[in-house]
């Protein structure tokens, strides 16, 4: 039986590229719909009741289903692999996967991409007027208390969670990866997570995220280097 699968994304949505993220590290195959979600007649409400990306939809010639948002698109991923787990290896590393994984949807959204993201990205998109400076400084802070968090965890582990990648890194890496777009990541001051940071973005399945652009906006110089 023919099946496809389209994931309908946001290029500078975190959760979006942390999806395809996952799908491409799994080798799950898949094409993309990117899809603008501040728009109405983007069609998401069709496919997600909330109707947010990302959202990965299996085609059958007897119908289709909908998996909406990251967490169940990263289960989707442990459903279908058919290598290693991107949860983690033991008890402890698994916890420490999602505990990562919930710490970039709640605290790090709230504290940092609520105020960069919609300062740097969200207000030029729904013409908002020029970015707050007091907005920026706010949202600066919080990312260099969460970077130091992150630094202490490259410094010790292989990867975030442990000795193994997991969807946590992926998880890290999407937000990140936003951010570093925009310029707002100092990786001198965290070299342990530049390491870090440069051997995920090594990864073949990093390389489709290195040639997104934002209308308007240059990406930082380094961007697309994998050695920077």
């Amino acid at each position: 039986m023919m099946l496809t699968r389209v994931l309908h994304h946001f290029a500078f949505d975190p959760a979006s590229r942390a999806a395809r993220l996952a799908l491409h590290e799994a080798r799950i195959e898949f094409s993309e719909n990117p899809v603008r979600p501040w728009e109405p007649d983007c069609g998401l409400d069709a496919l997600n009741p909330s109707a947010m990306p990302p959202v990965l939809v299996e085609v059958r010639p007897m119908g289709q289903s909908a998996v909406c948002e990251l967490l169940a698109i990263l289960g989707y991923v442990e459903d279908h692999l058919k290598g290693a787990s991107l949860i983690g290896e033991g008890v402890d590393e698994r916890a420490e996967t999602r505990r990562l994984i919930q710490h970039f949807d709640r605290r790090f959204n709230d504290e940092v991409n609520a105020l960069l993201l919609h300062e740097r990205m969200e207000k030029p998109l729904l013409r908002m007027g020029p970015p707050e400076a007091r907005a920026l400084r706010a949202g600066r802070e919080a990312l260099k208390s969460h970077l130091k968090q992150l630094e202490a965890l490259a410094g010790e582990r292989d990867w975030l969670a442990g000795r193994t990648l997991t969807h946590a890194d992926l998880v890290a890496g999407a937000h990140l990866s936003v951010l570093d777009y925009f310029g707002e990541v100092n990786w001198d001051a965290v070299p342990a997570l530049k390491t870090w940071y440069m051997k995920l973005k090594s990864r073949p399945c990093f390389r489709t995220l290195l040639t997104d652009r934002f209308p308007g906006v240059a990406a930082a110089g380094h961007y697309g280097e994998l050695d920077f």
